[in-house]
Order: structure tokens, then sequence, then C-alpha cells
């Protein structure tokens, strides 16, 4: 076994090649180089790439689970989901192409998921049924990861000097397309308000 690498070094150092090259930059060679072995070598521990990014991903959801235990859930449903949409969005944001690279990740680590036994239980004492806080959870959860990807997409535009798409070719055509394009902001803001919907929607389930 080269050198004695062992799993957690490789995905820490796959880690750091995804923050400084992406996630199309994230390849077996370019980690065993950042390794100083031959690409063989990672072959020991992680059968392929795939199996690399569910390590990759089950690290950083560790992370998340551990952010869920050490914050406060408060005593209501929507304070739980809270707490998990930002702990991912933290988590994800850590990260280049953090939310494209670890949402498709199958987790390897069963006890990742402990974290999850609060929020469902605050659901379903609210009273939603143990499918629909199933879904509760999946819908907070799809929210984050799109807005995450939208956000990171937008800031390493932005870090890349890309310029942003003009609208002038709408002329007078699309009045409102142009408006909400102004009137739309990035960042926390946006991502509280919509949250903030978001759980409105789930709690209109319930009542309905």
């Amino acid at each position: 076994m080269a050198k004695g690498i062992t799993k957690d070094q490789i995905v820490a150092a796959a880690l750091d090649v995804l923050d400084e090259q992406g996630i199309g930059g994230l390849t077996v060679r370019a980690l065993a180089a950042r390794l100083d072995v031959r690409a063989p070598a990672l072959y020991w521990h992680m059968r392929d790439k795939q199996e690399m990014l569910d390590e990759m991903g089950t690290v950083v959801h560790r992370r998340v689970a551990q952010a869920l235990s050490e914050s406060s859930l408060g005593t209501g449903w929507r304070d739980g989901l809270s707490a998990l949409a930002h702990a991912l969005r933290s988590e994800y944001l850590l990260h280049r192409d953090g939310a494209r690279t670890f949402s498709a990740a199958r987790l390897t680590d069963a006890e990742v998921l402990r974290a999850q036994e609060p929020v469902l239980a605050q659901l379903t004492a609210a009273g939603f049924d143990i499918a629909g806080a199933a879904d509760a959870l999946d819908l907070v959860t799809a929210f984050v990861v799109g807005f995450v990807v939208e956000e990171q997409k937008h800031r390493q535009s932005a870090e890349a000097g890309e310029a942003r798409l003009s609208l002038d070719g709408l002329g007078e055509t699309a009045p409102l397309v142009k408006a909400a394009e102004e009137a739309r902001d990035r960042g926390d803001k946006r991502f509280e308000r919509q949250l903030r919907i978001l759980l409105e929607g789930i709690a209109a389930g319930l009542d309905g």
C-alpha cells in the first residue's frame, strides 16, 4: 500500500482538489498527483470515483449531523427544519461545487442519519404522519441543494469576472422579466425569505 496512505487521507486530499479545481478537475489522476502516489494505489481503498464521492459526501454530512446535534432545535417543527436547512447550506458552501458534489452522494455511514431523529420527532409530534415528515425533510433538502447550486454558480462566475447576461435584447417586450431580475437578490436574505415560504407551504399541507 503506497506510502501507507489511508482512506481518510484520500478523502481529505479529494476535498482539497475539489476546492482548488472544482468537480470537473476532481479526477483520480489529479488526486494521485496530490498525494504523490500512482493512481492504482488509490484503488486499494476505493473502487472508483463514485465511491470516492460517496466517502467525501459522508464526511460532509457527518459535519451536518454534528452541527444539528449541537444546535438548538427549538420547540417547534419549523425550528428543526430551519436548523437542518442552515446546517446543510453552511457545509455545502464550505467547498467549491459543494451542493452539486455532495447532494448526490450515497452515504456510507448509517449513523449520519441519526441526526434526523429529533427533527422527525418534532414533525410527528406536530401531527405529521411519518410519510409527511419524510416529505418535509426531502423538500427542505431539495430546496437547499437547488439554492446553493445557483448560489455557487453565480459566485464562481463573479470571481471569474464573467459578464452577466444582458437583458437589453428584450427591449420593452418583457418589462416584468427585467423588473424581476433587478429585484432578485442573492444571499442570506433571499435564503431566509424563500425558506420561510417553503415552511409555510409545508404547514399548509399539514392543515389541509
